[in-house]
């Protein structure tokens, strides 16, 4: 789906590991405009990881926060925004993204992903786990919000063996074709 670069901001979802912090950074220089992370937000305004977060306040604590900070991000003018991978999981956000801007899901294949986090030191200290780890709750995951991406989405990107540039030029391509 073609999409138009006039539109306020973009948003990036997709879980964990699929590209949406680098994705974001790169897209953002692409149209001139600013970006955000909202899991680092979050995080900086919690004075606390998400990890912590979760440990401290459970998930229903974490997913207010996030809910809150989507209403404010939603506000951003000429931003790409990373979100966290689970904020479509609340009914009121998916609403709130589709009403505020243009949304592009980032997919990768379970192996990817697990291989990406491996790789990433930080999401271990960083980011709890939510089921039973490993490749069996990336699979469990995407197989429960697949259906809420898709619903979302404006656009859909595979970042399976691709580098963030690549994927960013195709994002930047479709919203100029708009």
């Amino acid at each position: 789906m073609l999409m138009n670069i006039s539109d306020e901001r973009v948003f990036l979802v997709g879980y964990r590991g699929t590209g949406k912090s680098s994705v974001a950074r790169l897209l953002a220089h692409h149209l001139g405009w600013q970006w955000v992370d909202a899991d680092e937000i979050l995080e900086q305004r919690a004075g606390m990881t998400i990890r912590q977060v979760f440990e401290a306040e459970g998930e229903t604590g974490f997913r207010k926060r996030e809910s809150l900070l989507l209403e404010e991000l939603c506000e951003l003018r000429r931003t790409v925004i990373a979100t966290g991978g689970g904020v479509v999981l609340s009914g009121l956000n998916r609403q709130r993204l589709k009403a505020a801007g243009r949304v592009v899901w980032l997919t990768a294949d379970p192996p990817t992903i697990r291989h990406r986090l491996e790789k990433d030191k930080s999401t271990a200290e960083r980011r709890p786990a939510l089921t039973v780890g490993g490749l069996a709750e990336i699979k469990e995951l995407l197989r429960a919000r697949e259906p809420l991406y898709r619903a979302v989405a404006d656009l859909t990107v595979d970042t399976t063996g691709r580098a963030p540039e690549e994927v960013a030029d195709t994002i930047h391509k479709s919203l100029n074709q708009g």
